[in-house]
């Protein structure tokens, strides 16, 4: 079960949501503009690259990527020095990008609830991990890199 309860898992399934809410909208909402398609693609593409930042430095390190794993470095450089969390930043933004893209304002409300979902199921599990392995240098990056942003 853990191997299909990973984000980019949740991440399609809000996506998915969202298109389905995008087609059944019943209050007729539109965001459709010029400037609204622009946003998604910077939203959409500043997720992909703040995930693949990531994921660089966290190869660069030989330190997994995967969540319920233990890392085996505490990655502190590149995008890690901007926040602690740029994969799971990285998907929020697609999501929103991709809500924007799709054109369904109903489904904007599944962002804070992503968000919320990704914190406590996965984020707060892998810091609690990083706090047990790395101890005061993971208290000392948390001191000085916020969570998000």
């Amino acid at each position: 079960m853990k191997m299909i309860d990973i984000p980019p898992v949740w991440l399609a399934l809000c996506i998915a949501l969202a298109w389905w809410l995008g087609l059944n909208d019943p209050f007729g909402l539109s965001l459709e503009h010029p400037v609204t398609q622009l946003l998604s693609g910077v939203l959409i593409g500043g997720g992909v690259i703040l995930m693949l930042l990531a994921v660089v430095e966290m190869r660069k390190w030989r330190t997994t990527f995967v969540p319920h794993r233990v890392p085996t470095h505490l990655v502190q450089s590149g995008i890690f020095q901007r926040t602690r969390n740029p994969i799971y930043l990285g998907d929020a933004l697609v999501l929103a990008g991709v809500i924007l893209w799709l054109d369904a304002p109903i489904a904007l409300p599944l962002l804070p609830i992503f968000v919320w979902w990704i914190e406590k199921h996965f984020i707060i599990p892998e810091e609690n991990r990083m706090r047990k392995t790395f101890r005061a240098d993971f208290a000392r990056y948390c001191l000085k890199t916020r969570r998000w942003l």
